[in-house]
C-alpha cells in the first residue's frame, strides 16, 4: 500500500509540481491549500507525511503544525515545513512547534525528493 502525503501550500504551481514528482515515485497524494483545508483533510487522509508551507491564508502552517503535533492522534505525522521563510528565527519557530524538517524555498527537487524518502523511512 502506498504511503500517503499532504500537500499543503497556497501555492497551486508549487502543490501541482510536488504532487506529480509524488505520485511518479509511487506515493498517495491529496493537497490542501490553506490551513484550516489541511487540518480537516489530515482526519479523512490520514497521511503519513505532510508537506507544510508556513505563509497561508486562514491558519498559518506553524499553527496547523502546533496543532498536530499536540494530538495524540496526530502527533507522530511527519511534518516537513517548506517554506520562503529562511531566517534563523524562523527555523526556530519551526522547531518549537516541533517539524520534523525545515526547508526553504526555492528548494532542489532532488533533494525534498530524498528527504521525503528519508522521513518516511523509504
Amino acid at each position: 500500500m502506498a504511503k500517503k502525503i499532504l500537500i499543503v501550500d497556497d501555492e497551486q504551481s508549487i502543490a501541482e509540481m510536488l504532487e506529480m514528482r509524488l505520485e511518479a515515485m509511487g506515493y498517495e497524494t491529496d493537497m490542501a491549500h490553506d490551513g484550516e483545508e489541511a487540518l480537516k483533510k489530515v482526519k479523512e487522509f490520514k497521511p503519513e507525511l505532510i508537506i507544510l508551507d508556513i505563509m497561508m491564508p486562514k491558519v498559518d502552517g506553524l499553527e496547523v503544525c502546533r496543532i498536530l503535533k499536540g494530538s495524540p492522534e496526530t502527533q507522530d505525522i511527519k511534518v516537513m515545513m517548506v517554506t520562503a521563510l529562511g531566517r534563523a528565527d524562523d527555523k526556530q519557530r519551526g522547531a518549537e512547534v516541533k517539524a520534523d524538517l525545515y526547508m526553504t524555498k526555492p528548494f532542489d527537487s532532488v533533494e525534498l525528493m530524498d528527504k521525503v524518502q528519508e522521513l518516511l523511512g523509504d
